[in-house]
């Protein structure tokens, strides 16, 4: 019927990043830290609890960063849930429930995979299902989500490192 409104199909992806000298288990607690995302996401300013118990289901969180677009800058901000957290898996999934950015439907999982084994790099592993973001193409977006989890696990893998300074 032509009065029927033909629904946009979803967006589905995923990324992943290696983290060659920094083994799964060391690499987990700075993504499963909910609510310090700002310390390892490029660009995000500042990240913390709205309400629910940390690490559990249920836990919501507010994000926000500028963007600068044309010599202007903006606050961008997302409230996301964490409705899934499985730390055997080393992974948890979330679903943003307001934001200024766009996003309509999203949902995400995030995991820690081991390489070779638990004592050797690892894997960064981010995945989604999303509704059409606003002012978005899919392949900018994907390509937005590829340079931000590349740029997470330079800082982890950085954060992770033994300080270079020399002693004597």
């Amino acid at each position: 019927m032509a009065s029927e409104v033909q629904a946009k199909p979803k967006w589905e992806g995923k990324t992943s990043a290696e983290l060659k000298s920094s083994p799964a288990q060391q690499v987990w607690p700075f993504l499963a830290d909910f609510c310090n995302l700002h310390k390892v996401f490029p660009g995000l300013e500042t990240c913390y609890q709205v309400e629910g118990v940390p690490g559990q289901p249920g836990l919501i969180r507010c994000c926000a960063g500028l963007a600068s677009n044309n010599d202007e800058s903006t606050v961008m901000w997302a409230k996301e849930k964490l409705i899934a957290v499985d730390p055997i898996k080393r992974c948890f999934s979330y679903q943003m429930l307001e934001n200024n950015k766009g996003y309509k439907s999203y949902v995400a999982t995030m995991q820690v995979v081991p390489v070779i084994n638990d004592d050797e790099g690892c894997m960064i592993e981010w995945s989604f299902v999303s509704d059409p973001v606003e002012g978005w193409g899919l392949e900018e977006f994907q390509s937005y989500r590829e340079s931000s989890l590349q740029g997470m696990a330079k800082k982890i893998e950085d954060a992770l490192q033994p300080s270079t300074s020399a002693t004597v």
